[in-house]
């Protein structure tokens, strides 16, 4: 059964972190390789298909209750993209991940800024649980049985910020994406 797109209001930030992530991945991952993508199919998944990954996306109603999505064999990598800041507890889903190689971005913490929170009466999962400093996510994979072998960290990009928080992100590094392998 074909998985729901969500509907995405594209910006200019949105396509920059797009690019940035398919070619992060392209550097790391021959092309032609099985991915299985957490979460629902996206832009971002489209955008992995285009660059020539054969990529099949996965759906839980709730990751945090229901991991068997990860279990599945047969996959050259696993990605997911800006999803474990949503998640109470992350750790289980990567402990369980079957393939060998994992891609994954997360928001980093920012010191002038709250959390995001959207608004969850609309949508329960519009809010991210953790925002991540390096040192947190990178003690997250390490106990869970990865071993980061290749990272990236980055700032927003808005053209034209407007306030003071806008102009700081261009400044901070806002998000953070890594390959890591299973440990032995």
């Amino acid at each position: 059964m074909p998985l729901e797109e969500k509907s995405y209001k594209r910006t200019r930030v949105l396509d920059a972190r797009e690019e940035r992530t398919v070619r992060f991945l392209r550097s790391h991952l021959v092309e032609g390789s099985k991915i299985l993508d957490l979460g629902m199919l996206n832009p971002l998944s489209k955008a992995m298909s285009k660059a020539g990954y054969d990529v099949s996306n996965t759906s839980s109603p709730d990751l945090d209750v229901d991991i068997t999505c990860a279990k599945q064999d047969g996959f050259d990598a696993f990605t997911s993209f800006e999803v474990f800041e949503h998640m109470v507890n992350p750790m289980p889903l990567l402990a369980s991940i079957k393939a060998p190689v994992l891609f994954a971005s997360v928001p980093l913490s920012l010191w002038f800024a709250k959390a995001y929170r959207g608004n969850t009466k609309e949508d329960q999962f519009d809010e991210h649980y953790h925002e991540f400093e390096p040192w947190q996510f990178e003690l997250l994979l390490n106990k869970s049985g990865w071993r980061i072998t290749h990272e990236e960290q980055w700032a927003s990009y808005e053209r034209f910020p407007k306030g003071i928080r806008p102009l700081l992100r261009r400044f901070y590094p806002r998000y953070y994406l890594v390959r890591a392998v299973r440990k032995p």
